[in-house]
């Protein structure tokens, strides 16, 4: 079995599993294990545009197998 991705799906906040640190946009997700651990993922998305992050959270989410929050 392999680890499973937790998300909450936010349609009211576009945002979500983003955050802005000094200009550069986030991803956050949480992963759980099969060994009852879990794993807290915080990457930089590399952009300071608040539509590629949206764009980049999507697709790294659905590559964990998780349906896109926003389906702009």
């Amino acid at each position: 079995m392999s680890a499973k991705i937790s998300i909450r799906l936010n349609p009211a906040n576009p945002e979500h599993h983003l955050w802005n640190n000094h200009g550069t946009w986030f991803i956050h997700y949480t992963l759980h294990r099969p060994d009852c651990t879990k794993q807290r993922v915080r990457a930089s998305l590399g952009t300071h545009d608040r539509h590629a992050a949206r764009l980049l959270r999507d697709e790294r989410l659905a590559l964990l197998g998780a349906p896109a929050v926003n389906k702009e």
